[in-house]
């Protein structure tokens, strides 16, 4: 079964400083190091039928080596791939550690992706083993897997209408790693002491924003090192508790989830993106870890429920952002507060901020963005709120983390500096270049590929436009791919631009538009309930959200909005036209990646006749 992974190291040597005697070195040791030092009964947990149930740390070392032995028992050998296509809950994370243990490596799917999307991961990364969450997904996969030779078992984690013909159970797996056990006693130790630092570990393959998936190849020493470098930046520990919300198909939750386990913390897996309020309500969490989106989605839901409550509430609440903003200024510039600031400040707190406090739980001390730039209006907001927010950068390829700020060091609009033992530099053209222990191997099955982003001298090439400042702290500008030609020869950087709109509290979403054209547009999805709001406020009568769209005093509206906001702009990147759109851009609808970026060749293609009329008119 087993088939040799070949590939091709560009990367430059990279010293690091030498582990800790007690550090692991591989993922077997995070994994061990949790029961060992971090007995808990509480480790993992996860709601089932409405109660919340835990799995300890003993408990999850246990589980983790009968996945093992069970994948030993139906032929898996050292080195097969083995695919994992399932939401976040708590198996994941069991039958992750379940390969490790193994010496599999195992192969991440977005459940979101197409049969043939996974089709092409599984032949490409020549799984011969698949996961799936349920009967459902399995019946969803069933025609393409005839096509997919390599795959001899599909392990299925709910058990409900699963024959022996159509897979094995999770339970049944583990009952097979049982009996292995029960043979020979101590074969998943004597197999799982064998694993190297330099050991591949997973193969990711990117969702990307563009073009044909890559399989990302990375080693137990990519992680390992970048979950220590990173991990104290934060300073997470056993008194820590976190809502997992991000897929753990992606690098950035699953590097998370080795920090919290290596930290010792408790972890509670959100039911869905839909039920992150209620969760944090449940949990309490004191540490949150998410990508801009949520954290917008979470500040919108604020406004919204403010516009509903009528005038008054929502002047309350535009003049305690205003408050917040000025007093998350103060103290990142660590000056002192004035004290007329201080008294409103304090004023705001009683009246709004508690409150907002309450909706996370009341306990968070730490909220962690990554994946996307973070509005900058929005960290000076919550910073000032009083729930500190810090931004980090890094990419599949790099394991993920780059860099990131950290409470004392929190300089706004950046992501921070680079951690310890990742160096970077901004290359002629102004991409971001890295270097270190971090940096993946390359992609599987593409040394094209794989050189195409090193340099001659080693060094990854992220495809991220940015600049570092006097005292280390790296700014993103843009993706080098997303920048835009104008049909004026004028290049375009849509991302500040985008950040700038969503100031606006009738911008929900905004994508910028106007390659090779005569002038940049935007596509606008507009908050409804501000828009709505304003429309019973000045007496415009519409009968529905499309019509609304199109009228005109809306559109003006929108324009003035974005002028307001972007007065400092060139003359060739001023915004000339907006469209707006009625359906919210969405993962299922294919507009999002499953972290929630914009899939700009997905939109050019979906609304190319919206885009049309903006330039025919």
């Amino acid at each position: 079964m087993n088939r040799a992974v070949e590939y091709m190291d560009l990367r430059s040597a990279t010293v690091r400083q030498p582990l800790a005697a007690d550090e692991p070195t591989t993922l077997v040791d995070v994994f061990e190091r949790v029961a060992r030092q971090h007995k808990r009964p509480d480790t993992l947990n996860y709601k089932k039928d409405g109660r919340w149930l835990s799995i300890s740390s003993d408990e999850m070392l246990e589980r983790a080596k009968l996945i093992a032995a069970g994948l030993h028992a139906i032929g898996v050998q050292r080195g097969d791939r083995v695919a994992l296509l399932s939401d976040s809950r708590v198996e994941w994370t069991l039958t992750d550690a379940g390969s490790i243990f193994a010496g599999a490596i195992d192969v991440p799917i977005y459940p979101t992706l197409t049969p043939p999307q996974v089709r092409y991961i599984l032949n490409d990364s020549g799984s011969c083993v698949l996961f799936v969450a349920n009967r459902e997904k399995y019946m969803e996969l069933k025609d393409v897997l005839g096509e997919c030779p390599e795959v001899k078992h599909v392990i299925v984690f709910d058990p409900e209408g699963i024959t022996p013909a159509e897979g094995l159970t999770l339970a049944q797996l583990e009952e097979k790693g049982r009996e292995l056990e029960q043979r020979e006693p101590g074969h998943v130790d004597r197999s799982a002491i064998q694993a190297k630092p330099d050991d591949l570990a997973t193969i990711i393959y990117t969702s990307g924003t563009t073009g044909e998936p890559k399989g990302v190849m990375l080693t137990h020493s990519n992680l390992v090192t970048n979950l220590i470098d990173s991990s104290g930046h934060f300073s997470f520990g056993e008194q820590d508790t976190v809502l997992s919300v991000l897929p753990l198909s992606h690098v950035f939750e699953r590097a998370a989830m080795y920090m919290y386990l290596y930290r010792g913390m408790s972890v509670y897996f959100a039911e869905s993106l839909q039920t992150i309020g209620p969760n944090l309500r449940e949990v309490r969490p004191t540490i949150l870890v998410g990508v801009p989106r949520i954290f917008e989605k979470i500040y919108a839901r604020i406004r919204e429920r403010a516009a509903e409550a009528g005038k008054s509430s929502e002047a309350l609440l535009a003049w305690s952002m205003s408050v917040a903003r000025d007093y998350a200024k103060c103290v990142l510039a660590h000056q002192p507060v004035p004290p007329l600031l201080k008294l409103k400040h304090a004023l705001a707190s009683k009246l709004i901020f508690s409150k907002w406090k309450s909706a996370f739980g009341g306990r968070i001390r730490l909220l962690v963005s990554g994946g996307a730039a973070l509005p900058e209006d929005l960290s000076y907001i919550y910073i000032g709120v009083g729930i500190p927010i810090v931004q980090g950068y890094g990419l599949t390829e790099t394991s993920p983390v780059i860099s990131a700020s950290t409470v004392e060091e929190n300089r706004v609009g950046t992501v921070g500096k680079a951690i310890p033992n990742v160096e970077i530099r901004i290359a002629e053209d102004g991409e971001i270049e890295v270097r270190g222990p971090n940096v993946m191997r390359g992609y599987y099955n593409k040394p094209e590929g794989t050189r195409a982003v090193f340099t001659s001298d080693g060094w990854f090439k992220t495809g991220d436009i940015g600049t570092i400042d006097e005292d280390g702290f790296l700014r993103i500008t843009d993706r080098k791919k997303e920048l835009f030609k104008t049909s004026g020869g004028k290049y375009i950087s849509p991302q500040p631009i985008e950040q700038a709109i969503k100031g606006s509290r009738f911008v929900n979403q905004v994508v910028l538009i106007g390659a090779e054209r005569k002038f940049p547009a935007a596509l606008i999805v507009p908050v409804w309930e501000q828009l709505e709001s304003y429309c019973k406020l000045k007496g415009i009568e519409v009968k529905s959200r499309s019509e609304l769209c199109r009228h005109p005093r809306i559109i003006d509206l929108i324009q003035r909005q974005i002028d307001a906001l972007t007065p400092n702009l060139a003359k060739y990147e001023r915004i000339k036209k907006v469209a707006l759109l009625e359906n919210e851009f969405t993962i299922e609808g294919g507009e999002l990646t499953p972290t929630l970026k914009v899939k700009r060749r997905v939109i050019d293609q979906k609304y190319r006749d919206v885009i049309e009329r903006i330039y025919e008119e």
